[in-house]
């Protein structure tokens, strides 16, 4: 026995983790990430020229809803995991679609009169959306609520 290890002292399987537990973490790190991704997409239409007085380009402005984004977001992808007979391809037509429709309120910024609203400004709130959807809310989705393979 002299080198090895008694059986006795062994350390003990890790306890599973908690699937809600999993869920929790995995949407608040891709409500950060997509927050950090518009804050860039923020500054850098600034830098390009977007004006300082467009409010919805503010991070008081956008990280909340960015939030709620994520979240409602969750719960549609849940219901859809949930509920169709394909839910993987009925997503793969109805991310998109979400994604073009969100555009519509960020257009009817454009000459509605709303200070800083010109076209760059605008540009960078659909660019937001997308940052949102497509990069950090779907890939975490897909992580921690993962669609049934067909």
């Amino acid at each position: 026995m002299s080198g090895s290890v008694p059986e006795a002292v062994s350390p003990a399987p890790s306890a599973p983790r908690s699937r809600g537990l999993t869920v929790v973490v995995g949407l608040l790190a891709a409500a950060v990430v997509a927050v950090l991704g518009n804050l860039s997409v923020a500054l850098l239409a600034r830098a390009a020229g977007a004006s300082g007085d467009f409010a919805p380009l503010h991070l008081s402005a956008y990280a909340p809803l960015t939030v709620f984004g994520v979240v409602l977001g969750a719960i549609g992808w849940a219901v859809v995991r949930r509920v169709a007979k394909n839910p993987a391809g009925l997503l793969r037509w109805l991310v998109p679609v979400l994604v073009v429709v969100s555009f519509g309120p960020d257009l009817s910024l454009l000459g509605s009169g709303t200070p800083g609203s010109g076209p760059l400004a605008v540009a960078a709130l659909m660019v937001m959306h997308v940052v949102v959807v497509a990069v950090a809310a779907v890939a975490a989705y897909r992580r921690v609520l993962p669609l049934p393979l067909t």
